[in-house]
C-alpha cells in the first residue's frame, strides 16, 4: 500500500522517552570491522499486504547471520490507522523516519511494506539479508545496570563521512514474540505475530575519546511502548551525524 503527501518530515529527532527498564545489565554487542548490514521492515497491522513482510522479518530470527552479518528492526507506521484499526506499535516519529528516507530516495510518497538495507530501498529476493562487507568500523556496546549504554566506534576506511565529520549512534530496543489479535480494519479477524519490533529508539552525537582512537557516547536507554513480550533484543548502528545512512550495526537478544 502507498501514502502520497506533500509535506516535508525531517530525520526522526525526538527521543521516545527517559530511561527505560533496566534490560541485560552487564551485556556486551559488537561488531567487527566488515559492515554489518541493517534491514529496516515498515509495516503496519493496518495493512492487509504486511503480514508476509513480517512473517519473513520474522524468519530471520532462526536463520545463521543474525547479529553477525544483519541486524533486522521493525518500525510500525501510523498513516493507515484511519482505516479502522490502531496500531498499538505505530508512532508519529516511526512514519516520520520512513519519509526521511523517501526524501533521500528524491520521492514524497510511502508505502508499506517497505524494506530498507543500508538505507537504501530493497526486498528480500534481491538477496540475502547479509552478504560482502566493506570494512566500515568497529562498533562495541555495552549495558551497565544503571539504564545506560556505552558505546564506542572506531571508523574504518569504508566508512561515509557527514559533511562534519561526526557520526551519531542510535539505540533501540527491540520486542519479539508479540501477539495481536485484530479486530476491525484489512486484517480484521486475523492473529499478526511480529518481530524484531523497535519499541523505543534514542540517538546521539559520538564525541572523540582523547585517550584512544574511537568515537564514545553514553546513551540512557530510551523508554520502550508497554506490551507483552516473549523476548527483547538491542540493536545499535552507526550513521553519519544528519544523513540516514547506516553504516554498522551491532545487536543481540536481551536476557
Amino acid at each position: 500500500m502507498r501514502l502520497s503527501s506533500p509535506m516535508r518530515l525531517y530525520v526522526l529527532s525526538a527521543v521516545l522517552g527517559a530511561s527505560a527498564p533496566l534490560f541485560g545489565a552487564g551485556e556486551h554487542f559488537g561488531s567487527g570491522p566488515g559492515r554489518v548490514a541493517l534491514i529496516e521492515l515498515y509495516t503496519s497491522e493496518g495493512c492487509s499486504s504486511c503480514p508476509p513482510a513480517d512473517a519473513w522479518l520474522g524468519s530471520l530470527k532462526e536463520k545463521a547471520g543474525l547479529w553477525d552479518e544483519f541486524v533486522p528492526v521493525q518500525f510500525h507506521v501510523n498513516y493507515w490507522d484511519n482505516l479502522g484499526w490502531k496500531d498499538r506499535l505505530a508512532t508519529k516519529d516511526f512514519t516520520a523516519r520512513e519519509y526521511a528516507y523517501a526524501s533521500d530516495w528524491g520521492s514524497q510518497s510511502v508505502y508499506t511494506p517497505c524494506f530498507v538495507r543500508n538505507g537504501v530501498e530493497w526486498h528480500p529476493q534481491w538477496g540475502a539479508a547479509g552478504g560482502q562487507a566493506a570494512k566500515t568500523g568497529v562498533l562495541s556496546a555495552d549495558l551497565d545496570g544503571n539504564g545506560t549504554c556505552t558505546v564506542s566506534f572506531v571508523p574504518g576506511p569504508g566508512a561515509r563521512q557527514s559533511p562534519d565529520g561526526r557520526y551519531e549512534v542510535h539505540v533501540a530496543i527491540l520486542g519479539g514474540g508479540i501477539s495481536s489479535k485484530v479486530t476491525a480494519g484489512e486484517n480484521d479477524g486475523a492473529t499478526l505475530e511480529h518481530e524484531f519490533v523497535v519499541l523505543g529508539i534514542t540517538e546521539q552525537v559520538l564525541e572523540r575519546d582523547p585517550a584512544r582512537p574511537a568515537l564514545v557516547a553514553t546513551v540512557d536507554l530510551p523508554k520502550a511502548i508497554s506490551v507483552p513480550c516473549k523476548r527483547h533484543a538491542l540493536a545499535v548502528w552507526i550513521t553519519p551525524h544528519t544523513l540516514e545512512e547506516p553504516i554498522q550495526a551491532a545487536g543481540g537478544w536481551l536476557p
